[in-house]
């Protein structure tokens, strides 16, 4: 571990998304705890008003975390073949880092021992430190699970096979802006000194081993398997969530959740609600129907209209509002999730024990998806298809049925439990994750 006299100085650099943010403060929260000094970059503007809350909240309880604004230089989003809003943000980010990154860094003493940047950053800030003394490059990547993959069909030892049904739309237009930042970033991986995963060895062994022994990508440098990164401590802040939850019985409740930016169409919203009230089942549902929160104005009953929250309010609690999943998963009475399967989500449950109905939607879902199954905490249903344009809706009756299936899985709860007793072990004093981060540490407190 770093001595308090020569402590390892971390940079951060996140994306953009709740979804790329979260992990980057757990980091941050974590390597705090074990006594380094970190510096946390913010880009501005941000694009989500949950982002900037979270910034915000998260300096105000980690005054030692200092803070660099990261003012993004002028951008043209006509010259990116893209209107996604985050995709936008990653590709500005990229075009300022090169410049703004060593004029907020060289400064800095004592220097950065790492800086550790986004997936989606990967190709932009690698170039940026020749200097000397140059800090190593370390990337935490959620997503690593696809950038480590050449563009192709593959079975690699260790790794599921990926098909053109895993892989979403989106990366099938090699115009599209998103595929051209996935290829230039997936490719600058080699440059980096390691790459840091929200992952924990008993929940990939074999594709963490073949990673780390070459089988997978020549070049790759060593990856650290450091997660579930833990929640962010704080007050408990929800109080119509937790109070709703804290009146329900245990392991009774089905939530429902698919990220902090994936829009359901309003048809599939409907059919979603028609699956949840057959069910019969107790259910939180957090319902989002726009990309960025700062355009989802649109009231409950615009979008149900039939008096749906009236009939279910004994046993269903909808909210549109930004809520802290971690608190959620982690309450008694909450039993299954029925989640896209972003990597936090799913580190999240596992965390939690709590079952999963995967349903996945982008990026990187289905691969994610197959890992839930494997380790047994899980189960995806099969034809529920992507949700990039075009997509099937599926019917509520469907949805019952699978509902119905998940929770009353004898199995997958068991397996649920079990992961939950393998993450709480991997990050325990001792545990797999915690002496990777440790070690990690211990090595930068000597650059």
């Amino acid at each position: 571990m770093p001595t308090s006299a020569n402590p390892a100085h971390v940079a951060l650099l996140p994306s953009a998304g709740m979804g790329h943010l979260t992990p980057f403060l757990r980091l941050a929260s974590s390597l705090v705890s074990l006594g380094c000094r970190v510096t946390l970059l913010r880009p501005l503007p941000i694009v989500s008003s949950a982002e900037s809350i979270q910034f915000s909240d998260f300096l105000s309880s980690h005054p030692t975390v200092h803070c660099l604004d990261l003012h993004l230089l002028p951008f043209d989003p006509s010259s990116a073949n893209s209107t996604d809003p985050f995709f936008l943000q990653y590709e500005s980010i990229s075009r300022s880092a090169p410049v703004l990154l060593p004029q907020l860094l060289d400064p800095l003493e004592p220097k950065p021992s790492a800086l550790v940047t986004d997936i989606f950053l990967a190709s932009s800030v690698a170039p940026v430190l020749p200097r000397s003394p140059q800090p190593p490059l370390f990337r935490p990547l959620h997503l690593l699970r696809f950038h480590a993959l050449p563009l192709r069909m593959l079975q690699h030892p260790g790794l599921p096979f990926v098909d053109a049904s895993m892989v979403p739309p989106v990366l099938r237009d090699p115009n599209n802006l998103f595929a051209q930042q996935f290829s230039n970033n997936g490719a600058a991986l080699v440059a980096t000194d390691g790459v840091l995963v929200n992952t924990f060895d008993a929940l990939e062994p074999r594709a963490l081993t073949a990673l780390n022994q070459g089988e997978v990508l020549e070049g790759l440098p060593r990856v650290f398997a450091i997660g579930p990164l833990k929640p962010l401590e704080r007050k408990r802040a929800q109080a119509r969530e937790l109070e709703w939850l804290d009146g329900q019985p245990e392991r009774s409740v089905v939530y429902v959740s698919f990220g902090s930016r994936t829009a359901l169409s309003e048809e599939q919203i409907k059919e979603l609600a028609r699956g949840l009230e057959r069910s019969g089942f107790r259910f939180m549902w957090v319902v989002k129907t726009k990309v960025v929160d700062k355009e989802d104005e649109e009231g409950l009953e615009g979008l149900f209209g039939d008096g749906f929250t009236e009939r279910v309010k004994e046993r269903g609690l909808v909210v549109k509002d930004w809520v802290e999943q971690g608190e959620i998963l982690a309450h008694g009475a909450v039993a299954a999730f029925v989640s896209h399967c972003g990597w936090n989500s799913m580190t999240e449950a596992a965390m939690h024990g709590v079952r999963v109905l995967a349903w996945p939607r982008n990026g990187d879902q289905r691969i994610n998806a197959g890992v839930v199954e494997t380790a047994g905490m899980g189960r995806m249903l099969k034809g529920w298809e992507w949700g990039c344009g075009g997509e099937k809706v599926v019917a509520g009756e469907v949805v019952e049925e699978a509902l119905r299936e998940i929770m009353e899985d004898a199995g997958v709860g068991a397996g649920a439990a079990r992961v939950r007793e393998e993450a709480v072990r991997a990050v325990a004093v001792g545990g797999s994750s915690r002496e990777s981060l440790a070690g990690l540490i211990e090595k930068l407190s000597k650059c």
